[in-house]
């Protein structure tokens, strides 16, 4: 949908709109698994007796056949075209950290991961090593490169095994690769200027000191013996949930790089736990303060990357069990969806579209008796991109007003 169109008749109401993502949900037939996904194995009892009232269907994050980032995957979520409004992870992963963007800082994602002696890597992400962990060894980093040549050095422990690294001094640009293969069984390759300018090749070398001063600090340790650096970038600037949607938006995500998204498009980020039944306690408390709340849930992406189909399983049931909570505040439109699909047998992201449901009092119920693949795949909704999910909620919300005499 044409985005000046659609800002145009935006209306202001007291209709509350709730975004629940379950990270990765999208998944395949397994065979393993008496040709089921893991929605249709989980136990649902909480989504069955929503299902029947709700819209299905399914959500391509950017277009037929490509398989999204995070990034991109969330912003086609929040209305924005992916393919134009293109953001690096490592702005996502600094804002979501809580570290404050200068103009001219390039921000990168990186990964503790595990190298072997001939620096090939055998597990890119350090066998999930513990927070507590990492934040000792970003520590131990700290201490050694606080500067590189003439540019500061600033690490922020993240979740896990993933960490954040702002390159802060003159003449940077994020016009770098990555020092990342992206696959086991590779070496990490080398930074490298993806752009002719000076700015572009310092920092690639700023990039390439880390990564072996690294190696250097991190030697001992095991399994993090290295880091991975990826998405350099800078932060831009675009419109937000209030200028755009006229929507008081508030963000509940535990991970930086979901934070860092929300942030960017205008979104007040809420303090929460690690669980499901945490996230949906902070909206129930910040309930009257806000018109919309996006809701992201890491643990079913997690799984479907480890290729664990039991452990996708008990992600969904354990959201689906606290569920009722969440209802209970009575949302005007109710969504749950992913931001793209991470499917068991491929473990990782993929370019196989999301199902989706959305209830409302309007939303022209499906009357399906479960909400899975296959139902999405019959529902009314049909197949939509992603960007265009936000007219559908605020179309279900009553806050678009008529196109057209």
């Amino acid at each position: 949908m044409n985005e000046s169109v659609l800002e145009s008749l935006v209306l202001e109401n007291d209709s509350k709109i709730v975004l629940l993502v379950l990270d990765g949900l999208g998944d395949l037939p397994d065979r393993e698994q008496g040709g089921r996904t893991p929605l249709e194995a989980a136990r649902t009892p909480s989504l069955d007796a929503l299902c029947p009232a709700a819209a299905l269907g399914r959500l391509l994050p950017v277009a037929p056949g490509i398989t999204p980032g995070s990034g991109p995957g969330h912003l086609a979520l929040f209305g924005y075209d992916p393919l134009d409004t293109t953001v690096g992870r490592g702005v996502l992963e600094a804002l979501g950290a809580g570290v404050e963007l200068q103009k001219g800082d390039v921000a990168a994602r990186a990964n503790f991961c595990t190298v072997d002696g001939g620096g090939v890597v055998t597990d890119r992400r350090a066998g999930r090593i513990s927070s507590e962990t990492c934040a000792t060894l970003v520590q131990m980093l700290a201490r050694a490169m606080a500067r590189i040549e003439d540019v500061e050095v600033i690490l922020q422990a993240g979740k896990g095994h993933r960490f954040v690294a702002v390159l802060r001094g003159p003449g940077m640009s994020g016009e770098v690769s990555d020092a990342d293969p992206h696959h086991e069984g590779r070496p990490i390759p080398a930074a490298t200027a993806v752009a002719p300018a000076p700015s572009a090749v310092k920092a690639a070398r700023v990039v390439n000191t880390l990564v072996a001063r690294a190696r250097e600090v991190l030697h001992d340790e095991h399994p993090a013996n290295a880091v991975l650096v990826r998405g350099l970038s800078s932060r831009p600037h675009f419109p937000g949930y209030r200028e755009r949607f006229k929507l008081r938006a508030a963000a509940i995500a535990a991970y930086p790089m979901y934070r860092g998204v929300a942030q960017l498009a205008g979104m007040e980020v809420l303090a929460t736990g690690d669980t499901p039944a945490d996230a949906f306690a902070v909206a129930a408390k910040r309930w009257k303060d806000f018109d919309y709340f996006f809701i992201h849930i890491k643990a079913t992406d997690m799984a479907g990357e480890d290729g664990d189909f039991a452990a996708k399983v008990r992600a969904i049931e354990t959201v689906d069990a606290a569920l009722p909570a969440l209802l209970a505040l009575e949302p005007d439109v109710f969504c749950l969806t992913g931001d793209h699909s991470t499917p068991v047998p491929v473990r990782g992201h993929s370019w196989h579209p999301v199902p989706v449901l959305v209830h409302a009092s309007y939303c022209g119920a499906d009357h399906a008796p479960r909400f899975h693949e296959a139902t999405a795949r019959a529902g009314s909704l049909g197949v939509l991109a992603s960007r265009d999910l936000i007219a559908v909620l605020l179309a279900n919300a009553g806050r678009l007003d008529k196109y057209g005499a």
